[in-house]
């Protein structure tokens, strides 16, 4: 396989003037410039990915930071970024959460990871991490867009939505089809994008009269077996209740299970409402009726964002979103009620 030093001599000029040329960089002469091309398509020379960055003093990499690699609710992101990526000419390395430190140190060893690999910019989604520990990252604090939380240090490099709005669209649904003994299955207590939807569920209910200090609640990592463990309590604290409220659709995917196993009959006798529209509530038994977030065009703007920053590109960049529920079979109006 031919390389750099095979294209310069064959052109007949020194390295650094091959290297000009083929990064585009620097003053070159016309002449020269036919020369070292004329070199490459006689020896078939491509630039290694190295030789690529080593030229163009950038990866062409963009590091993206996960919290866990599990379940359906990263994987579609990743997909799109992936996508999105190899169509522009670049790659994409990926990092999440290991190790026996807190989801804060994990997060920091893994920016720290990809900045380590060479990454151009990062994107990160996590919401245990802290405005300083942005600030930490000095000059490369500018290439950083996060997804799905906003920090005030660097506000305008944050993608995400209003998270109460979804909560309260979530209790009106459940409102408007005449629910009103309605439990929550809440996610994590300490992230901050929990702690919104369910203020905004809980406000919307207050607002219409209903007691949410008398409402069941349970705390749970947002997982199905976070959601299937809630939903197991909730069936044996003898609790009345016509409708549930999963703060996540995997957790949403556990409740439906744990009902289904203890004979509940969802939409007739409980409805199951989620949050996030992923991909899989399509394909739940019921259909899962849930708050959707634009997901996808969130992380697609944050990423157009960090390509203009680090390419110095002119991609358009949106910053509101809308908010909808996307009503399939798994909520119902309460027995002997219309909406």
């Amino acid at each position: 396989m031919a390389t750099i030093k095979d294209v310069a001599r064959l052109a007949g000029v020194g390295l650094g003037t091959a290297s000009r040329v083929i990064s585009g960089k620097g003053s070159v002469s016309q002449a020269t410039v036919d020369k070292v091309r004329k070199a490459i398509e006689e020896l078939e020379f491509r630039p290694s990915h190295a030789a690529r960055s080593l030229l163009s003093g950038s990866s062409q990499m963009i590091g993206v930071y996960i919290p866990y690699l599990s379940g359906t609710f990263y994987t579609p992101i990743l997909q799109s970024i992936y996508t999105a990526l190899r169509e522009a000419g670049l790659n994409m390395v990926v990092a999440f959460g290991v190790g026996d430190g807190d989801a804060r140190n994990q997060a920091i060893d893994g920016l720290n990871f990809l900045i380590e690999r060479g990454s151009d910019g990062l994107i990160v989604m996590s919401n245990a991490m802290e405005d300083e520990d942005f600030t930490a990252l000095g000059p490369f604090q500018s290439k950083v867009v996060v997804i799905n939380q906003d920090f005030p240090s660097i506000s305008e490099q944050c993608f995400t939505v209003d998270h109460d709005a979804g909560g309260r669209l979530a209790a009106r649904t459940l409102l408007e089809l005449g629910h009103r003994k309605i439990a929550v299955i809440a996610g994590r207590a300490a992230a901050p994008d929990n702690l919104q939807r369910i203020a905004g569920f809980k406000a919307e209910l207050e607002a219409a009269g209903v007691d949410t200090r008398k409402m069941w609640m349970a705390d749970g990592e947002f997982t199905p077996e976070g959601g299937l463990a809630c939903a197991e309590k909730l069936l044996q604290s003898g609790e009345e209740f016509t409708a549930v409220f999963c703060a996540n659709d995997e957790m949403a995917v556990g409740a439906l299970s744990m009902f289904q196993k203890a004979g509940v009959q969802i939409p007739g006798q409980v409805s199951v409402l989620g949050y996030d529209d992923t991909h899989s509530a399509e394909f739940t038994a019921p259909q899962l009726t849930s708050v959707h977030i634009p997901w996808s065009e969130m992380t697609m703007n944050g990423l157009n964002y960090l390509l203009n920053q680090c390419y110095d590109l002119k991609r358009p960049v949106v910053r509101e979103y809308q908010l909808h529920v996307a009503q399939r079979a798994s909520v119902a109006a309460v027995a002997g009620k219309t909406k």
